[in-house]
């Protein structure tokens, strides 16, 4: 069993109104030591969770020396990451997600890449039209292939690894919609038969166990089946099952659907308020106003028992904390959980439990030298070479 010391992060998508000095000060006065910084795109169609802390339309070699230098001086590690839909919906914007991937894996590039633990977190998405289909999940799986081989490659290229998270984004889409399913990587066994298909080093995950909770399936029993050489950062972020009459109208199994309201009014059936509202779930942060759904105790140490020694970034989504849009108790809501988390990941120490810095590198100079931005047609045309 490896000793305790994992590394505790901020995702900095809590901190859309900051600017990445100021999200960077907050971080050292939690006692973090780390940023997952949010580089979205600003013309994106996402509006939930979405932020962006690097200028990723003018993003110099020189550029990356300046962040090095900034979490050097702060005594703090980073990685990047957008989150969109890389193999369905609009098309347009298919393909420009795709070319804000490229620009993100080339940033990582910039900024030391693998040498510097630098990674790329995304989504993969879901192609409803295919997946509608007889064998649509195959046929998701054989897009995700075509979108995601060539992208990966380049990745590895340049030393840089993909992290695909978890969620399977369930009110991405209207509330009208049937299936809830809105991601690819949402389950173990998409995850499994992704590597399967591109067997690369250059890609991973950062795993995230709130959405299993809902999901009813046991977060332990899923890193117990997971290849650990995959798993490189734990997404914290808590969730509270809610036991309302609206399990006992539609099941655990499946999402509320929408009927005609006058229909529901009148049959006293609950439906959906908004395209969130589909499962019966409060998001949380672990150790901040009230108990959640889960044993992390156990998770921690199943995470340690298998030799984890990664990053456990926070993910603030709670209602409490980051839906108050209150600094103060965004804030909060991340001491707290780092206040929770540190008995069980940190050694004790003359001042109670403390991450050991000894080992600690600072972070290397970027790359010797810059290179083009790539987009996906002209990825798909040559191979890259550096």
């Amino acid at each position: 069993m490896q000793p305790l010391n994992n590394p505790i992060w901020v995702m900095s998508s809590a901190f859309k109104k900051l600017q990445l000095p100021e999200i960077i000060e907050k971080t050292k006065e939690m006692g973090a030591q780390g940023i997952d910084l949010c580089v979205f795109r600003h013309d994106g169609t996402r509006k939930d969770h979405v932020a962006t802390h690097l200028n990723y339309e003018n993003f110099t070699l020189e550029s990356a020396r300046q962040v090095i230098e900034a979490f050097n001086k702060a005594g703090l590690k980073l990685s990047i990451g957008a989150f969109e839909n890389l193999i369905g919906g609009d098309p347009a914007e298919r393909r420009k997600n795709q070319d804000h991937l490229l620009r993100l894996i080339r940033m990582a590039h910039l900024l030391g890449g693998n040498e510097n633990g630098v990674t790329v977190g995304t989504f993969v998405g879901y192609n409803h039209e295919l997946g509608v289909q007889e064998g649509g999940f195959q046929k998701n799986l054989d897009e995700y292939v075509k979108v995601f081989k060539p992208i990966i490659q380049y990745a590895e290229d340049l030393g840089v690894t993909l992290l695909y998270e978890n969620c399977p984004m369930e009110g991405w889409r209207p509330e009208g919609y049937t299936s809830t399913f809105n991601n690819l990587t949402g389950v173990l066994a998409a995850r499994k038969l992704m590597y399967t298909l591109i067997p690369s080093k250059a890609h991973g995950e950062i795993y995230d166990p709130s959405h299993d909770v809902w999901q009813h399936t046991n977060p332990v029993d899923v890193i117990q089946a997971t290849d650990m050489k995959r798993l490189h950062r734990i997404h914290v972020k808590a969730t509270r099952n809610l036991q309302n009459q609206v399990r006992t109208y539609w099941g655990s199994m499946y999402p509320m659907q929408t009927v005609n309201p006058a229909l529901a009014q009148q049959a006293g059936v609950p439906i959906p308020s908004h395209s969130w509202d589909r499962h019966n779930y409060e998001a949380m942060m672990p150790g901040f106003g009230g108990s959640d759904s889960m044993d992390w105790r156990a998770f921690v140490d199943t995470l340690n028992e298998k030799g984890f020694t990664g990053a456990f970034e926070m993910e603030n989504e709670a209602n409490n904390s980051k839906g108050t849009d209150n600094l103060g108790a965004i804030v909060q809501g991340f001491k707290a959980t780092i206040y929770f988390l540190s008995p069980m990941l940190w050694p004790l120490a003359d001042n109670g439990y403390q991450y050991n810095r000894t080992t600690e590198k600072p972070l290397k100079e970027a790359a010797s030298k810059d290179i083009p931005i790539v987009t996906m047609e002209e990825l798909q045309k040559r191979t890259v070479t550096v």
